[in-house]
């Protein structure tokens, strides 16, 4: 049978086929501008001004900047008996003088105690550590070395600050960070491990304006050292990063982005001014940041000093008490049974405030005997 109005159905079905054609790019123009239109969640989230604790997020626990200037020291690597006038020897955290004695009554530093449950990374900038272990490890790091020590499931350990020069001051700064481990790793076997200075990749613009330590992670071309076996570090995937930023006077920077989820946080602990993100920073402030944005820094003023923490959070329960990280209460408990009974290996050293021989240079004694010199 013959279509009585062949023309006018063959033009419908083209423009019904036209206007499909057309509404399809329409629509996603439309949600294109739908999310122009929608607000851009900030790429900063939080900023706080820092103090001796400063707070991390998860997978770190906590980091302490340690910064004194120590006076000449003695015949017994401290300071002179006429500085301690007016201190709680033991329990000097208070900065007298330009410095602070910690727990120590004779060399400034922390004598032997106890750790379970997560790791250490000290990273000394200026001035040298006194390492020495239940597990009768030894070491002196320093002016640019790192030390990462897993705790795992029992160590004691000291820290002390031998102030070796006699006929200058010795200052002294330091940032310890405590990184948490993840139940399945809570009770490894401890182990330390040294980052020396000129092991530590660094990552320097063509300005050579930027210049950062790569001590964990990735950045660019530029790979860390392995951390040991255990850490949450250790899995890359978990993006850990922990860089030391040097930006020269008016330097700018683009932080590049990591994943969604990563927690960062920029610790501005050196400088009069930073630009972050359009935003003026104060000096001596926590920057908390979206990890999976581009963030451009712009120093303002003179040199300036970021630390940079990063990594997917664990996401476990946290119950911290004193020296010991578990997960459960009971955990705890038993961590403080476990050391009453064992001393997790006690101690093997002379004196509980160890300082090795004030002519030794830089050196790691592993327990396994294995020894590094770094003079």
């Amino acid at each position: 049978m013959t279509e009585k109005y062949p023309r006018r159905n063959f033009v419908t079905r083209l423009s019904l086929g036209i206007t499909s054609l057309i509404a399809m790019p329409i629509t996603r123009v439309a949600d294109t501008l739908k999310k122009e239109q929608e607000p851009m969640k900030p790429v900063i989230k939080n900023i706080k001004p820092l103090g001796f604790v400063w707070k991390t997020a998860d997978p770190f626990l906590f980091c302490v900047h340690h910064e004194d200037y120590f006076p000449k020291g003695n015949d017994l690597m401290g300071p002179d008996i006429s500085n301690f006038k007016g201190r709680h020897l033991g329990d000097d955290f208070i900065i007298k003088d330009g410095f602070r004695m910690y727990h120590g009554k004779t060399v400034p530093g922390f004598p032997g105690h106890p750790h379970r449950g997560f790791e250490t990374i000290t990273v000394v900038r200026k001035g040298l550590v006194d390492h020495a272990d239940s597990l009768g490890a030894a070491g002196r790091y320093g002016n640019g070395d790192v030390q990462w020590m897993t705790a795992g499931k029992g160590v004691q350990h000291s820290e002390m600050f031998p102030l070796l020069k006699k006929d200058e001051e010795n200052p002294m700064e330091l940032f310890q960070i405590w990184l948490n481990l993840p139940k399945k790793n809570k009770m490894v076997d401890a182990h330390f491990k040294m980052l020396w200075s000129d092991s530590i990749p660094r990552y320097l613009n063509e300005e050579k304006t930027i210049d950062i330590e790569v001590i964990a992670g990735k950045l660019g071309d530029k790979i860390a050292a392995s951390p040991p076996p255990d850490s949450w570090a250790a899995d890359s995937t978990n993006e850990v990063a922990i860089w030391n930023i040097k930006m020269k006077t008016n330097a700018k920077w683009t932080l590049p982005r990591a994943s969604a989820g990563v927690n960062r946080t920029l610790y501005f602990y050196e400088g009069k001014g930073l630009n972050v993100a359009d935003q003026t920073i104060d000096k001596y402030c926590a920057v908390e940041v979206e990890a999976d944005m581009e963030i451009t820094i712009e120093n303002l003023s003179t040199d300036a000093s970021i630390l940079v923490l990063q990594g997917k959070p664990i996401g476990e329960p946290v119950i911290q008490y004193g020296p010991f990280v578990m997960n459960t209460k009971e955990e705890i408990n038993q961590a403080f049974e476990d050391y009453h009974e064992t001393q997790f290996g006690g101690w093997p050293w002379p004196k509980y405030d160890q300082v090795h021989d004030r002519n030794k240079g830089r050196f790691a004694k592993h327990s396994d005997g294995r020894l590094e010199e770094k003079g």
